[in-house]
């Protein structure tokens, strides 16, 4: 879901992402052609995106943070509001803290998240299957096991900076592919 218009890649340092995405779903606009990405945009987006959803997950957030601006769209629309908690003192937590104090539920894990959204749909039969890993998220399961790894490395071992592979580790946790345990280890499900 873009602000601006979808001939337009924004930021242009994500242009294979961008090409990832419509090659595997769509990359979708309510704003015309040509419409650049100001900042006005993203308030606009950002609902958009929290309608779409089942919640919001607010990994990181200032106290002026846009994605604040989010997870008010989704407690409009009825969604659910996930926070992880952060340091006390650092400013990118200022708002997911707030978040946790105001009634968001606190995420530490993927498990967090599912035990909120998965007995919503309990008896529903779905007949869809798994979709597809990206190379990356199949790149990382390669290298898990039933022993647990660290992130460390997972992150040696698949060549990607810690932040990507916490990224990648959280959409495999999500798939029910994987498991964090204490301490930043992981394991294969």
């Amino acid at each position: 879901m873009l602000g601006c218009g979808v001939d337009i890649i924004y930021p242009p340092e994500n242009k294979k992402l961008f090409f990832d995405i419509i090659g595997h779903g769509a990359v979708i606009s309510e704003f015309p052609l040509s419409t650049p990405p100001e900042g006005k945009n993203f308030p606009r987006r950002n609902r958009i995106i929290s309608g779409l959803s089942m919640g919001v997950v607010i990994v990181e957030a200032t106290a002026k943070s846009g994605s604040l601006i989010t997870a008010s769209h989704a407690l409009e629309q009825g969604r659910e509001v996930f926070a992880v908690p952060g340091n006390v003192g650092a400013a990118t937590s200022q708002g997911t803290n707030r978040l946790i104090k105001q009634g968001a539920k606190l995420v530490e894990g993927a498990e967090d998240i599912l035990s909120e959204i998965l007995p919503q749909y309990e008896g529903r039969v779905f007949h869809e299957e798994l979709p597809a890993l990206s190379d990356e998220e199949g790149s990382i399961l390669q290298f898990l096991s039933h022993t647990p790894l660290h992130i460390d490395e997972i992150s040696r071992l698949g060549q990607m900076e810690v932040q990507r592979v916490s990224a990648i580790l959280l959409s495999l946790e999500l798939k029910g592919l994987v498991s964090q345990l204490a301490g930043k280890m992981f394991v294969r499900n």
